[in-house]
């Protein structure tokens, strides 16, 4: 079918802004592919260090220059539960690529933080900043032009992104991202909420709340929940850079350890020694970009995306912006249902139909690109497939042709919505990003009372005192990329669930983030300009009318225009917290761009893609005056 007219006029709306960046990026590819391959211009004394402690065989070939080494980037550790998996992946890769008559290195590990762990603690001020350490330490173990192609280990929030941003520093190389897969399922999410809203309210024990969770996060693998970990998994099929049908294969199966094989297998194929050279610069282009922001509508995925996925495409020299963003999502439908957007978990949704069901339903309906180069040989509609076992060796079937519970997943002829998961929003309040498919329709407009606080923790006070309105818009400010790092706020998540099941008229707004599970509460998140860089959350005060309206786009404060204009920015009334490393991010604080613009901390792509994003936004109706005088603010602060 062909593609969907208003998907077209986005994708070239793109290409056309992203020219001149593009084409400096793909410059810096080509220039690197003219120097040829990289080992066999390192010095005797490089190369003795490079293979010292390598085997007689693997010696034996990085010697010479006629076979492919692969490196692999793992950020494997045993803290990470979907990352432990990869304690023993090395081996394999590396036995593979023997068998293959190649060899493979681990080039380098990268830090990889839990937002579980750090959820409502001082740690999750790190958390988006590791993103960029972690582009960074993939560059630096890279730099050693030992490789001809790469393999990135990776699952969770920031670290696929970081290796993303990473291996397209080094886009002349090709790269395949290899998964560790869900853990098995746990109790249900629901009942996992509702013990949590239970624990809030007083009415059950704290080990009641420690066995609810110790029984849903119970093994290795990825939480199950469709957050920002999941969701980095289906965006990276839906680009194509990681092998069909790998993303929810359970950990320790015989089917993962055969598609890690297979993926090492792959990797070797596509690189410049190999029969099908396909470098990483050359498949991330503003096709891939689209479709992996039409997956994230179409299945509900992360909020944290709308800020990653911006500095992925600025890595290959992409412009993407959130209005692009909100346009794809008026016309992608919603296909799946998974927690926090339904009942089910990842397990059931792959179980349901999966990946290969709503690519091939997104790609029949005309809005997935499905002429995109990928690393497979058939293109995305490879990825229309399911892998399997046979006779001990991997091999594809078309994905159902009908869904196994439409209550999970649903063809597009029968979507859950009409439109996508996410919806910008516009006002005298700035931008921000409400993620609709985790809200009912009948939360997801309200008008009431701004209750105003600078941290988090303030409003668990206020409840406990007694001292919140019946309804009120909950606005915590102070919490954006500048002020403190974005943490994500996901910690007041089963208070403000407890209330709004009491019947009570209850939002959430802010410059922070929600965690990539949150939904139920209708929440504005990643409100910019931020308070920090003078943005209107600052001239809020206590008992200010608010109008949060998620399916109109609207957000905004009714304040006398007059006296909004004569406000005073309130200063942070928080108090500094205990530090937990925060003083080696203070440079980071300083130079990190709007949350818009991908909170980048570090130089992230060709310069030109860092500038005049805002003179993009006049191809879209900004929404009122209001919202178009908050743009020239934030491309001066930027």
């Amino acid at each position: 079918m062909s593609l969907h007219p208003t998907i077209h006029a986005i994708t070239e709306r793109i290409r056309q802004r992203s020219a001149a960046s593009r084409a400096a990026y793909l410059g810096g590819v080509e220039a690197a592919l003219r120097e040829g391959p990289f080992r066999s211009r390192l010095s005797c004394g490089n190369l003795a260090h490079a293979f010292a402690a390598s085997g007689p065989t693997d010696k034996g070939r990085l010697r010479g220059d006629a076979t492919a080494n692969l490196g692999i980037i793992s950020a494997y550790n045993d803290m990470l539960s979907a990352h432990q998996p990869f304690e023993h992946y090395p081996d394999l890769i590396r036995a593979t690529a023997r068998e293959l008559g190649a060899t493979a290195q681990v080039a380098g590990a990268v830090p990889a933080m839990c937002d579980g762990v750090t959820q409502g603690r001082g740690g999750m001020e790190l958390s988006l900043f590791s993103r960029d350490i972690i582009a960074q330490a993939t560059a630096i173990g890279l730099s050693h032009d030992m490789f001809d192609s790469t393999v990135y280990l990776g699952v969770c929030d920031k670290i696929v992104p970081g290796l993303l941003i990473g291996a397209l520093a080094f886009g002349h190389l090709p790269a395949i991202f290899v998964p560790a897969g869900p853990m098995t399922p746990g109790i249900p999410n629901k009942q996992k909420a509702e013990v949590r809203e239970r624990y809030a309210a007083g009415q059950a024990s704290r080990e009641e709340l420690l066995e609810a969770e110790a029984a849903s996060y119970h093994a290795p693998g990825t939480c199950t929940f469709y957050g920002t970990a999941n969701s980095n998994q289906v965006l990276l099929e839906a680009m194509g850079v990681q092998l069909p049908g790998a993303s929810f294969v359970n950990p320790e199966m015989p089917l993962r350890n055969a598609l890690t094989r297979a993926a090492t297998a792959r990797a070797l194929e596509i690189c410049a020694l190999g029969d099908d050279f396909r470098p990483l610069g050359r498949l991330i282009d503003e096709r891939a970009i689209v479709n992996a922001i039409v997956a994230l509508m179409a299945t509900g995925g992360s909020t944290n995306h709308t800020i990653h996925w911006i500095a992925v495409a600025r890595a290959a020299g992409i412009v993407l912006t959130w209005n692009d963003m909100d346009a794809i999502s008026q016309v992608v439908p919603l296909l799946t249902r998974v927690y926090p957007n339904g009942e089910a978990d990842v397990n059931r949704f792959a179980a349901a139909g999966g990946t290969g069901f709503v690519f091939r339903e997104l790609m029949d309906a005309g809005l997935m690109h499905d002429d995109l180069a990928t690393v497979m040989a058939g293109g995305m509609r490879a990825y229309a497939q399911e892998p399997r076992l046979h006779s001990g060796g991997l091999s594809y079937v078309p994905a159902v042709h009908a869904s196994a519970d439409e209550s999970v997943v649903r063809p597009a002829t029968n979507a859950f919505e009409a439109q996508g998961g996410l919806r910008l929003l516009r006002g005298n309040l700035g931008r921000s990003l409400v993620k609709l498919s985790a809200v009912k329709p009948e939360h997801r407009r309200i008008q009431a009372p701004a209750v105003v606080v600078d941290a988090p923790q303030t409003l668990n006070k206020l409840h406990a005192a007694g001292a919140l309105p019946q309804d009120f818009v909950a606005v915590v400010r102070y919490q954006g990329p500048r002020a403190n790092g974005m943490p994500e706020l996901h910690s007041l998540a089963p208070l403000l669930g407890l209330l709004q099941n009491q019947g009570r008229r209850v939002a959430l707004v802010t410059d922070g983030r929600l965690s990539g599970a949150s939904g139920k509460i209708p929440a504005a998140i990643h409100v910019t300009p931020e308070a920090s860089r003078g943005g209107p959350l600052a001239r809020i005060r206590e008992g200010d009318m608010i109008l949060f309206d998620g399916e109109a786009g609207i957000l905004e404060v009714q304040v006398d225009p007059v006296e909004w204009a004569a406000r005073a920015l309130a200063p942070n009334s928080a108090p500094a917290g205990h530090d937990l490393g925060r003083n080696l991010f203070a440079l980071n604080r300083q130079v990190v761009g709007p949350a818009d613009q991908g909170a980048i901390s570090i130089s992230c792509g060709p310069a030109s893609a860092d500038d005049g994003i805002w003179e993009y936004d006049a191809e879209y109706e900004l929404g009122g005056d209001a919202a178009a005088a908050a743009a020239p603010h934030e491309a001066k602060d930027a």
